[in-house]
């Protein structure tokens, strides 16, 4: 798929995401996303586990750390044969960069293609308030979204994580070719449970969007498959 749909695998066993994969007639078909709650639980076995079902693999760890560690923890992941990665953006120009060598260095060791490297910009948790009176930001959201992304392609990644609040003033301002992944989707009819910065996955298509992550209204519905495709059909138009 060109532009994915993921599907956020926030269950907190390895058994439990399996038998919802299972429930999917070609799973080889779809993105997932594995993040930290299944990551530490179940450690690299999932990854395989998953790999052997076929789907695209988004190891979301957001990696926050000084840049050796951080180059050091990529180049092992890179081995693993995921497809997309993030860190942080607020870690930095240097960390960012120090990821990118890892998961280049790994990939090359283990003869697999290097994973997208995204940079984590501003939570879709996070809200204005938030940003302004707890991280002390005095940037509007769309503004500080756009600097972290500018470090983080300058450092090396190939995409940004971002709400589709800030997809137009990404799209304006950078070049061509950066990747934006998009979580907190939304059709009407869900509710936005934690989230903050949410839209329907119409409305990040329409925008620029390249991918977006779609986990509770996926996985925690009883009607699975159909609401899986009720996404997709918005998303892909």
């Amino acid at each position: 798929m060109a532009k994915p749909l993921m599907i956020a695998l926030d269950f907190p066993s390895g058994e439990e995401a399996l038998a919802f994969l299972s429930r999917f007639d070609e799973p080889s078909k779809l993105t997932v996303k594995v993040g930290m709650e299944l990551f530490y639980e179940e450690g690299p076995s999932i990854i395989e586990k998953i790999k052997a079902l076929g789907c695209d693999i988004f190891l979301d760890l957001k990696l926050f750390d000084i840049p050796n560690t951080v180059k050091q923890a990529s180049k092992r992941l890179a081995k693993l044969g995921v497809n997309y990665m993030t860190v942080h953006g607020l870690g930095g120009s240097e960390m960012i960069a120090a990821a990118r060598e890892g998961l280049d260095e790994g990939a090359k060791e283990a003869g697999v293609e290097a994973p997208t490297l995204l940079a984590v910009t501003e939570l879709t948790s996070i809200s204005d308030d938030v940003l302004k009176n707890e991280q002390n930001v005095d940037l509007p959201m769309k503004e500080m979204v756009l600097s972290l992304a500018r470090t983080a392609r300058g450092a090396g990644a190939d995409g940004v994580v971002c709400s589709s609040q800030e997809l137009e003033t990404l799209n304006n301002a950078l070049d061509d070719g950066f990747f934006y992944l998009v979580p907190g989707i939304r059709l009407p009819e869900d509710g936005v449970q934690d989230q903050k910065r949410v839209a329907s996955p119409t409305f990040a298509r329409e925008n620029g969007a390249s991918a977006i992550v779609v986990g509770r209204p996926i996985t925690k519905n009883a009607y699975v498959k159909e609401a899986y495709d009720r996404y997709l059909s918005d998303w892909e138009g």
